[in-house]
């Protein structure tokens, strides 16, 4: 059964920047998701093929890439603002393991 782990959370102030890591096993990972409070989980960013793919909401912002083994993933994130506030999650893209790690908490206030 696929494991994902994610960490690099914390608490920083809107312009900061911020760099999320996953680690898996037993499976592979191409995507962050993000839950914001008072919204589902959402995608945020997926690695497609040599590319990159980005919501709307973060698009300029933030970044995903990955290494060869498909089992480590990042999220640089820079110019983060208070809506980026949320718990940010890995999986696998476009179908999602039924498996979700714990999340990294990322809040960005003043």
């Amino acid at each position: 059964q696929v494991q994902l782990v994610e960490s690099g959370g914390g608490v920083v102030q809107p312009g900061e920047s911020l760099t999320l890591s996953c680690e898996a096993s037993g499976g592979i990972v191409m995507a962050w998701y993000r839950r914001t409070p008072g919204k589902e989980r959402e995608f945020v960013a997926a690695i497609t093929g040599l590319s990159m793919m980005t919501a709307e909401s973060v698009r300029g912002r933030f970044s995903v890439s990955g290494n060869d083994a498909k089992n480590m993933i990042y999220l640089q994130m820079r110019d983060l603002k208070p809506e980026d506030t949320g718990v940010y999650y890995c999986n696998n893209w476009p179908r999602q393991y039924d498996t979700w790690g714990q999340g990294t908490q990322v809040t960005v206030s003043s």
